[in-house]
This record gives structure tokens, C-alpha cells and sequence, in this order.
């Protein structure tokens, strides 16, 4: 059995249920991980309800059915146990972050890794913690620690991708508004401000004007936002003409 050398893999062992093993399924393929393997599901394999939870995920229907632990963990080189509980045992203790980031180190490294995470019922038994190398767990509430098995594996799955950064599509606009196309926003926004009386009592029009200024350079408005703006601000002032026109009949 030949495991991924690019990522981790995340082994369920012994998990109860078919929405839990869907919906681990579907979010490591949310956070760009391929690799599951589960060990002895407790429920019929395949399981309609994980392949309904899973919602198309592509890790589902790759996912690896071995019989127990041994067979599960044999082909790795290191492995990470996710518990909530102490287990007296003299292990490297790290959270999800640090733990994905020393997985990382590992894999660069050229180990093949896999991250345990137990059952619904009571998590990991200490024989499968045993055979970790890392423990990683969460900082949960202490009177409730009890974590859902697909949470959890969205936690871990999080912090694999984590270090990517935001997607490209969200990078920040690039095309900010130069101080030119700022200023003649401003002149032709205080310009319809102070025909209709805006700027009142006359002493305080510095002032006034200047927090205006201030509050849309902090907005970092794009060019194109400057002219969708002066747009309204022609709008309103035509509106107003007309408006007046109306009174006067």
C-alpha cells in the first residue's frame, strides 16, 4: 500500500458514522487533501449516508477500507494522534497549527505522514496514540471537550491549507483612485454641498471639509468607484433642480 508523499493522510479509525466519514471526506477536499483511509468503519461500507454528506467529493470515492490499525499506519513514516486527553505518555504535544506546520517540515523531509483521528464513542484508544510520534490537540473547553469527528478533521484540513493565503481571486484591487481623481471628487462633492447649504455656520466650512476628506481617503476608494460617485453626485443635483421646479408651479 502506497501512500501520497505531497500531503498528509487523515485515517479514521474505527469511525461510527457514514455523515461523519462524508463529511470528513468533503471538507479535505475543501482545504486540497486527497488521502483517507478509513479503518473498520463500524456501519456498512459503502455507507449512503457518506456518500450523501460528501456532497461529490472526489476523497470519498478514493478512500482507502483496511480491516485494523496495523494495516492502516503500516506504510507510514511518521504519524500525528489528535486527542483531547492527556494520556501519560512523554509525546511531543502540539496544536493544529504547530502540528501542520511540523507535519509540513516532515513531508519536505521526505516522510510519508498520516494524522489519526478516533471514533465518535471515545476517541483514539491508547494503542493507536502509542504509535504516534506527535500528539495534537485543540485548546477546547476543558468541561467540553468533545470534538465532532468531521470538525475536527475540518480544523486540521484548515490549517494544511492555511499557509496558501487567501485565493488569487480575493487578492486586493489594484486599481486605487490616484489623489487627482480624489480631489476633483472632492471639489465637485463640496461644489453641491455648499449650494445646498451644507457648510453651515460659514467658520466651521474648513473643518467640515476636512473630515469628509478624511473619511473617504481611509475608504481607499478605486477609480472606478470616483466615477460611479461624481455619477450620483450629478444625479442629486439634477434631482434637485427638479424638485425645486415642481414647487415653483
Amino acid at each position: 500500500m502506497t501512500q501520497p508523499t505531497a500531503a498528509p493522510s487523515f485515517i479514521l479509525v474505527h469511525p461510527q458514522l457514514g455523515e461523519n466519514i462524508g463529511a470528513a471526506a468533503r471538507v479535505m477536499a475543501n482545504f486540497g487533501l486527497s488521502d483517507l483511509v478509513l479503518v473498520a468503519p463500524r456501519d456498512e461500507w459503502p455507507n449512503p449516508k457518506a456518500v450523501s454528506m460528501a456532497v461529490g467529493s472526489p476523497v470519498l470515492d478514493k478512500a482507502r477500507l483496511v480491516d485494523d490499525l496495523t494495516a492502516g499506519v503500516g506504510g507510514f513514516t511518521r504519524l500525528y494522534a489528535t486527542t483531547a486527553r492527556p494520556r501519560g505518555m512523554e509525546k511531543p504535544v502540539m496544536t493544529a497549527r504547530e502540528g501542520m506546520a511540523d507535519v509540513r517540515a516532515a513531508i519536505a523531509a521526505g516522510e510519508t505522514v498520516g494524522i489519526l483521528f478516533g471514533g465518535e464513542k471515545g476517541g483514539l484508544l491508547n494503542d493507536a496514540v502509542a504509535l504516534a510520534d506527535v500528539i495534537i490537540t485543540l485548546p477546547v473547553d476543558r468541561s467540553f471537550s468533545s470534538l465532532n469527528l468531521g470538525q475536527a478533521v475540518g480544523i486540521l484540513a484548515y490549517e494544511w491549507m492555511a499557509e496558501e493565503g487567501a485565493p488569487a481571486v480575493f487578492d486586493p484591487v489594484s486599481d486605487v483612485a490616484s489623489r487627482f481623481d480624489l480631489e476633483g471628487m472632492f471639489e465637485h462633492f463640496e461644489a453641491e454641498l455648499e449650494r445646498s447649504g451644507f457648510f453651515y455656520p460659514p467658520d466651521k466650512t474648513p473643518l467640515m471639509v476636512q473630515n469628509l476628506r478624511a473619511a473617504f481617503v481611509r475608504g481607499r476608494w478605486t477609480t472606478q468607484e470616483v466615477r460611479t460617485f461624481r455619477g450620483t453626485i450629478k444625479a442629486l443635483a439634477r434631482g434637485r433642480g427638479k424638485a425645486r421646479t415642481v414647487r415653483d408651479d
